[in-house]
């Protein structure tokens, strides 16, 4: 993965904890009403990680011309 891509998911994940906190700081509910806020926010921060990351790998698998496959069996794309 570029440098790029790596710059790219680690400020999404970053943005992504900041609204969070700020989220809780800002929205006075009840202990149980913030944890579940805390883990539905949680849950689509990872969705959107993974999503990233799916897409930069597929931009790099591309870009490469190589195929991977989560096994770590890799072709070459003729």
């Amino acid at each position: 993965m570029s440098e790029n891509n790596r710059d790219l998911l680690a400020g999404i994940f970053i943005g992504g904890l900041i609204g969070v906190a700020l989220g809780l700081l800002f929205a006075p509910k009840s202990g149980k009403e913030t944890r579940e806020d805390i883990a539905r926010n949680a849950d689509e921060l990872l969705a959107k990680a993974k999503e990233g990351y799916e897409k930069s790998a597929e931009k790099v698998t591309k870009t490469l011309g190589v195929e991977s496959y989560r096994d770590g069996n890799s072709e070459e794309i003729v």
